[in-house]
C-alpha cells in the first residue's frame, strides 16, 4: 500500500487482523525484515510495517532535514490517521526503536503499548552527539562514494552483527540481499538526518511515559543490555527481557521466540489492561 503524507510517498505493508500493531525496522532494513517474526503474530493482530525514509520502496527525499526524527514521527501519525487508527501497539528495532520512542514521547495518546528492541533514547551529552555526528558523516560519505555492495560487505561484518554469522547460510544470504536492495543515497541521507548523533536525547523524557513498555535485548549485545537496564529505572511501567545467545537483532536470530514474548506481552495487556511492574527476565 502506498500512502502520501506530507508530500512523501511511503510504502506500507498490511497483513493480519485484530488490534493494530505497527512495526518499525532498523537501519539498512525494510518491512520485509519482519516477515518471519510477524508470521507468528498476524493471526491475532493487524500488522502495519513501514519502509522508513530512505529505505525499501518508500520515497527518498533529497533534503536531509526531511529525515529529522520528529518529522518522521509526524509522518507515522499521519499514516495511522490515514488508516483511521486512533491507538496502536508500537514495536521498533534499533533505529526504528529510536523512532518508536520518539513517537511515544510526542504522541503518547496514540500508543497502547510500546516495545523497544535493542533501542536507545539517544546520546546524553552534546560532546557525545558531536562525535557521533562526525562518525555518521564519514560513513554516509563512504556509502555514496563506494556504493551499496561495498557498504553492505562492511556493515554485515561489524561487531554488532557478529552473532548473525551463526545463522543458516540461506538466512544470511537473504539478509544481505535485502540490504543490497536499498539505495546508497537513501541510507546516506538517513544517517545524516536521523542518526543517533542528530536526534534529541530523550533520557529525561522517559519518566513521562505511562504506557506499558517492553524492552528486549540480546545477552551478547552487552551495550544495549546496559542501556535497557538504565531505561528501565526511569520508566514507570516496564519489563526487560534478555534473550540468551542472541545479539542485536533478536527478531532475526530467534524470530519465533521473539514473537512469543511479544505476543505474551500484548496478550496480557489486552486481557487485563494491566501494567507491567519493572522487572528483568531472562
Amino acid at each position: 500500500m502506498k500512502v502520501n503524507v506530507h508530500d512523501i510517498i511511503y510504502n506500507v505493508d498490511v497483513s493480519g487482523s485484530g488490534e493494530p500493531l505497527l512495526l518499525l525496522h532498523g537501519f539498512t532494513g525494510d518491512h520485509t525484515t519482519w516477515n518471519v517474526a510477524k508470521a507468528f503474530l498476524e493471526e491475532k493482530y493487524q500488522i502495519f510495517s513501514i519502509d522508513l525514509l530512505g529505505h525499501g520502496l518508500t520515497e527518498i527525499p533529497i533534503n536531509i532535514e526531511r529525515y529529522e526524527i520528529r518529522k518522521a514521527a509526524r509522518d507515522i501519525a499521519s499514516i495511522l490517521k490515514e488508516n483511521e487508527i486512533e491507538k496502536v501497539h508500537l514495536l521498533g528495532y534499533s533505529m526504528g526503536g529510536r523512532l518508536a520512542l520518539t513517537f511515544a514521547i510526542l504522541y503518547p495518546e496514540m500508543i497502547q503499548t510500546l516495545i523497544l528492541e535493542s533501542a536507545s533514547p539517544g546520546l546524553k551529552t552534546s560532546i557525545e552527539r558531536e562525535k557521533r555526528q562526525e562518525q555518521d558523516r564519514k560513513l554516509a560519505e563512504k556509502i555514496v562514494a563506494e556504493g551499496i555492495e561495498s557498504f553492505v560487505s562492511y556493515w554485515e561484518n561489524i561487531p554488532l552483527f557478529s552473532s548473525q554469522k551463526t545463522l543458516a547460510l540461506e538466512v544470511q544470504k537473504a539478509i544481505r540481499q535485502q540490504r543490497l536492495n536499498n539505495s546508497p543515497l537513501g541510507l546516506s541521507n538517513s544517517l545524516l538526518g536521523m542518526g543517533t548523533g542528530v536526534q534529541p536525547s530523550w533520557w529525561e523524557s522517559l519518566t513521562q511515559l505511562d504506557m506499558p513498555v517492553l524492552l528486549v535485548t540480546g545477552a551478547l549485545d552487552v551495550k544495549f543490555c546496559k542501556i535497557a537496564e538504565e531505561m528501565k529505572l526511569r520508566l514507570q511501567h516496564s519489563r526487560h527481557v534478555i534473550f540468551d545467545r542472541c545479539g542485536h537483532a533478536i527478531h532475526v536470530e530467534e524470530p519465533e521466540k521473539f514473537a512469543t514474548i511479544v505476543g505474551e506481552f500484548l496478550g496480557d495487556y489486552i486481557k487485563g489492561g494491566r501494567f507491567y511492574e519493572n522487572r528483568v527476565d531472562k
